[in-house]
């Protein structure tokens, strides 16, 4: 099991960055994370939020949705860095579902919507 995270501007592009690292393979989401940026960053920046999204599949799944995602990300000018953890430890597996955003970690059971 590896970990992927992509970290960008805006909530938007953080939709939409999931949408394509769904979309191109085998991955679960597992969160979606925000954090304000240092004050001098928000001066030079268009959107002042930063977003993680977080996804775990197997190595070659999460490193192929990793390159959709970044790929989605910068064709906004909205990228920001990204990272790949390969066969991550527990721990660091419950700390990847926390999430800033509502205190909770996403529904995987989508018939609740």
């Amino acid at each position: 099991m590896a970990l992927g995270l992509i970290e960008v501007y805006g909530f938007t592009t953080a939709i939409v960055v999931a949408d394509a690292v769904a979309k191109a393979a085998n991955v679960k989401i597992v969160a979606l994370d925000n954090n304000k940026p240092s004050p001098e960053v928000i001066k030079t920046v268009k959107v002042p939020l930063v977003m993680v999204v977080k996804f775990e599949g197997d190595v070659a799944a999460v490193e192929q949705a990793a390159e959709a995602g970044i790929a989605a990300a910068k064709e906004r000018s909205m990228f920001i860095t990204s990272h790949i953890i390969s066969r991550q430890e527990s721990d660091t597996e419950k700390l990847a579902k926390r999430s800033a955003l509502g205190r909770d970690k996403l529904n995987t059971n989508f018939n609740n919507f």
